[in-house]
């Protein structure tokens, strides 16, 4: 048989056999969705997680939040470039700042070797920061998979959805709520803060304009962080321990040391999320928990699954 023919057959084949297993699950997730049809798909995913968290730390926070941002609607959307028909959220004002397309890219590209048009990129972006946090140190978690891609992009959305870092806590937990997602999942999704960095621009506000902060801290991110320009200047999220998951995070809120304006106001008065902030720093085996389960939670929200969707081959366009 000619190689075209026989790649031909190899890819009809694996899609039919992914389509029967949609249809026996009734179109739901399962953490054994490619157990048959692609075996070796988390293995997959994992080692190129970990090649690129070892070439660069820094991403395994960015394919976390690729994943939170693309979560509001967790179908790979975020993944889509512009065409003439696809507005890409990439350039929405949340997305401007967002990173790890390329590991996504490559692991999809060795996924689509090992099983042609099985492994969806919305599940590629969950398990990616799954083994992200876990590499770095987190809590780890059964993925449930069998989401399908989306075939369009929304960015006027986006640009409503993801709270910015001007938010204060009531905004925050409307943003979140209009997820489906607790006031606890709010503290606890935040904890993710607890790797990367931001930019001066995200931070300016808050180490000039607010009270909330201590001024030694404020002072030393004026250093780096002019009242205008160097906007691309970076600063950790977490002080003390920017690459590694813990509950270091909330530890620095107590201290009037969050980075964020978003992030302080996890601690400032309220006495719900004052107390459970205290508890994530006391108890992280607490923190960890809750985290896991927002986890699961946010990788939920508005997925499409069984006859909705595709499984793209190429995670920046539709098939």
């Amino acid at each position: 048989m000619a190689p075209n023919k026989t790649l031909c057959l190899s890819l009809l084949l694996a899609a039919a056999a992914a389509a029967t297993l949609a249809a026996a699950n009734g179109g739901k997730l399962s953490p054994a969705y490619y157990s048959t049809t692609c075996p070796k798909a988390l293995p997959i995913v994992q080692s190129g997680v970990v090649a690129a968290i070892q070439k660069e730390t820094r991403i395994g926070a960015s394919l976390l939040r690729l994943h939170f941002h693309d979560c509001f609607g967790c179908e790979a959307s975020i993944l889509l470039d512009e065409t003439a028909s696809i507005a890409t959220e990439k350039t929405a004002v949340p997305n401007q700042s967002v990173r790890g397309y390329d590991v996504i890219d490559d692991i999809k590209a060795e996924l689509e070797e090992a099983c042609p048009g099985v492994v969806s990129c919305a599940d590629i972006l969950t398990l990616a920061a799954r083994d992200s946090v876990v590499y770095l140190g987190g809590p780890s978690w059964e993925v449930d998979l069998g989401r399908k891609d989306s075939l369009t992009a929304g960015r006027a959305a986006v640009n409503t959805s993801i709270p910015p870092p001007t938010f204060n806590l009531t905004a925050l937990a409307a943003s979140f709520s209009a997820q489906g997602l607790s006031f606890r999942d709010l503290i606890s999704l935040s904890g993710g803060h607890t790797i990367g960095v931001a930019r001066c621009v995200s931070f300016r506000g808050h180490i000039y304009n607010d009270s909330d902060i201590d001024p030694s801290f404020a002072e030393s991110l004026q250093q780096i962080c002019p009242r205008s320009g160097s906007d691309g200047v970076l600063a950790p999220l977490d002080l003390k321990t920017p690459t590694h998951f813990d509950n270091c995070y909330y530890r620095n809120l107590l201290r009037k040391q969050g980075l964020l304006h978003s992030d302080q106001e996890l601690f400032s008065g309220n006495s719900e999320a004052d107390s459970i902030v205290r508890t994530y720093v006391n108890q992280p085996s607490v923190f960890f928990k809750d985290f896991v389960q927002g986890m699961i939670k946010m990788g939920n929200i508005k997925l499409l699954t069984g006859s909705q969707g595709e499984v793209r081959t190429d995670c920046r366009k539709v098939n």
